[in-house]
């Protein structure tokens, strides 16, 4: 009997490109997004210290341990938070500015714009990302907080050209830079009374604010 040949089994090749993404895999992004949603709503409500990993992962319909699937520690998941909250809130206020309508408007039309946007960030239904990172500020690393403050640097600056505008016409009530610090103090603080069940509106808001912070013209 002659001898036979024996072939290595053939290796079937590997398909060109990146491998396709599981089910779960591909849900990964908006698992990762439900979870800093309900991380923010807690983290605001409860406070940061008060909530747990197991608090968010049941908010978020996990199992307890899927956080640290995302992140790694509850640290990580505030920071997060964070900076979900200003790079959605500076998209927001730089898509605001870049429109040709408020270009063209006159300075004091161009602050409504900012100011209106910005309760609209602060006070808008699912917003709970900035408030967290207005008062939760304490319970980052100081790296963190360095990140955060470049994000708020940012978003500030995109006010001072509208600000020296009406300050060029004597509109505005104050110097540029202290009007950006008390403004947007002012709007800030809004998270801790304002309730849209007693009437007021983000429209009320920002009529109001317009008429403290420049004079008519």
């Amino acid at each position: 009997m002659p001898d036979q040949v024996l072939s290595a089994p053939e290796i079937p090749k590997r398909p060109r490109g990146r491998p396709r993404k599981t089910l779960d895999e591909r849900d990964d992004g908006n698992r990762r997004h439900d979870l800093l949603k309900a991380a923010a709503q807690l983290f605001r409500r409860k406070g940061f210290a008060a909530t747990t990993t197991r608090d968010i992962a049941a908010a978020a319909g996990m199992q307890s341990g899927s956080p640290f699937y995302h992140f790694k520690s509850k640290d990580a998941l505030l920071f997060a938070v964070m900076e979900e909250g200003m790079q959605s809130a500076l998209a927001r206020q730089r898509l605001v500015v870049n429109t040709p309508a408020h270009r063209a408007a006159p300075p004091a039309e161009q602050l409504r714009t900012l100011v209106r946007c910005h309760f609209d960030v602060l006070l808008g239904p699912g917003n709970d990302f900035v408030p967290v990172m207005l008062y939760e500020s304490r319970s980052i690393n100081t790296r963190q907080r360095k990140q955060i403050a470049q994000l708020i640097a940012e978003y500030e600056s995109l006010w001072m050209p509208v600000l020296l505008a009406l300050e060029k016409t004597g509109q505005l009530r104050a110097p540029a830079p202290l009007a950006r610090l008390l403004i947007l103090g002012a709007l800030n603080w809004s998270v801790q009374w304002f309730d849209a069940k007693k009437g007021a509106s983000i429209g009320n808001l920002t009529d109001t604010a317009i008429a403290m912070f420049i004079k008519e013209s």
